[in-house]
């Protein structure tokens, strides 16, 4: 009888291990013929259920992973569609054409020389992509040549469309970091920027460096308004500007980049 205790509470103790999670293979010692009954028969039920609960785990497990990757590329697939969206968008103006991969490439460079991580820095490179995807809702008066001043209506479609891309991207809700980008990138480090005049330290460092690429690219590509500008003018407008519209430490670090550019073109 002392026996039979012994194994009865050596069985209880794998039970209550297997319940806790722990799915060794102890309680098969107690499978043999040397265990008396019922013990060894307890002992083998709970080994044959423990065998089930593992495969139904491990699928589960596999399930998840399948679903979590079916997630990951629905979400590719959507940024992929909107990011579509986008260059149709520029397609409407000879002007701006690939102006937002440059921004992108840009921004992505620049905040790598300010020492942002990887996922700040693909952060930077999708807001950058997709900045001006507001314009969507715009006529297309503003993508025609007013000559040196916009009108005031048009102006106006232009200042909005920062909030718009937020409102378009606010339905995607894996894009929430790039719309809080996208919705201040046109915002000045004075407060003087659009559209919600945010002071310099409500502002997203992403966003800061966006419209620093956004600026420079803007400068030295021909517009309806201007004849493009030489990189060299184009920084010294940003430096004269940096502390009031745009970030001092990002113009530095552009001006970093394009060095190492020209140093490579050389």
């Amino acid at each position: 009888m002392q026996h039979d205790n012994a194994g009865l509470q050596q069985l209880l103790e794998k039970i209550a291990r297997v319940a806790a999670g722990d799915y060794s293979n102890d309680i098969m010692a107690l499978t043999t013929e040397a265990t008396p009954e019922p013990i060894r028969s307890i002992a083998e039920a709970m080994g044959l259920m423990m065998v089930k609960v593992e495969a139904r785990e491990f699928r589960l497990e596999q399930l998840v992973d399948e679903l979590r990757e079916l997630n990951e590329r629905i979400k590719q697939n959507t940024l992929q569609t909107v990011a579509a969206m986008a260059q149709a968008l520029e397609a409407r103006d000879s002007y701006t054409r690939g102006h937002a991969e440059r921004v992108a490439a840009l921004a992505a460079e620049i905040a790598e020389e300010m020492g942002l991580d990887q996922e700040r820095v693909e952060l930077v490179r999708t807001a950058g992509v997709l900045h001006d995807i507001g314009k969507i809702g715009c006529s297309d008066r503003i993508f025609q040549d007013h000559g040196p001043k916009n009108p005031p209506d048009v102006v106006k479609e232009i200042l909005s469309h920062p909030r718009v891309g937020a409102e378009i991207l606010s339905r995607l809700e894996f894009l929430d970091q790039v719309t809080a980008v996208i919705v201040a990138h046109h915002e000045r480090v004075d407060g003087k920027g659009y559209p919600h005049k945010l002071p310099f330290e409500q502002i997203p460092l992403e966003a800061r460096i966006i419209s620093v690429a956004d600026g420079f690219d803007a400068m030295t590509t021909d517009r309806p308004y201007q004849k493009a500008r030489t990189w060299e003018v184009a920084l010294g407008i940003l430096h004269s500007g940096a502390g009031a519209q745009w970030d001092g430490d990002c113009v530095a670090a552009c001006a970093q980049v394009l060095a190492r550019k020209q140093a490579a073109a050389v």
